[in-house]
């Protein structure tokens, strides 16, 4: 089993948590990163080149059934969805048939606003408590993954 972060723009406590789980439940930790980037731990590293949606489509060949994916882009998520078995965004939700539509529909409208020369609001300010619930919703995702087995 394995988790693959999609690392390039990933909150430092996600990588942490994610790192500790790994450990703590024998899973490969896979970061893919552009080549504008360095990271070191107990992982595995992917660099891939520069260029738009080089991270994403990295993830898009290596993922498989039994894999968790942790990303924030919308549309990785909607692409990979039947290739694995979960993929969580760092603000701690899950992907999953019911959302992604909505999601997606959401991503293009706040687009097309900020073309139309509207401002959007971004994400909120990141708390500690986002990690915290970020990192029990992973550890709920692998035992039940691994109850499942």
């Amino acid at each position: 089993m394995r988790i693959i972060i999609d690392a390039d723009a990933c909150p430092k406590g996600v990588k942490k948590s994610c790192e500790e789980l790994a450990i703590k439940y024998d899973y490969e930790l896979i970061l893919v990163i552009d080549c504008a980037h360095e990271l070191s731990g107990r992982f595995t590293v992917i660099q891939v080149p520069r260029g738009a949606d080089s991270v994403d489509f990295k993830i898009v060949a290596i993922c498989k059934k039994g894999d968790i994916v942790i990303t924030q882009d919308y549309g990785l998520a909607s692409i990979i969805m039947p290739k694995v078995e979960a993929i969580i965004n760092p603000s701690g939700f899950l992907y999953n048939k019911f959302n992604i539509d909505t999601l997606l529909f959401q991503r293009h409208n706040n687009a097309k606003n900020r073309q139309n020369g509207k401002r959007t609001k971004g994400p909120k300010k990141r708390e500690p408590a986002d990690d915290l619930k970020f990192k029990e919703l992973l550890e709920k995702t692998i035992l039940n993954l691994n109850n499942s087995i």
